[in-house]
């Protein structure tokens, strides 16, 4: 399965936030680079950010969700 990156952010608690609002919404997120980015000053902006992916196939719907502002995923219950 390929996972794409729809979300970038350089702390934590952004990755994290987004990571939650997505799960919540019935997607499938992944965060990577955070404990890289904890580790040391700089490093996630260094390393491109902290980044939040989902499966390929949710990837246009999870932009889109995250794009409206909306805290769940109403078409989809």
């Amino acid at each position: 399965m390929q996972f794409v990156t729809i979300f970038r952010a350089f702390n934590p608690i952004d990755a994290q936030l987004t990571r939650a609002r997505l799960e919540a919404a019935e997607f499938h997120p992944v965060v990577l680079n955070e404990l890289s980015a904890l580790s040391t000053d700089g490093y996630a902006l260094a390393a491109g950010g902290i980044l939040v992916k989902v499966p390929e196939d949710e990837a246009e719907e999870a932009r889109e969700f995250l794009a409206s502002g909306n805290t769940t995923n109403d078409e989809n219950k």
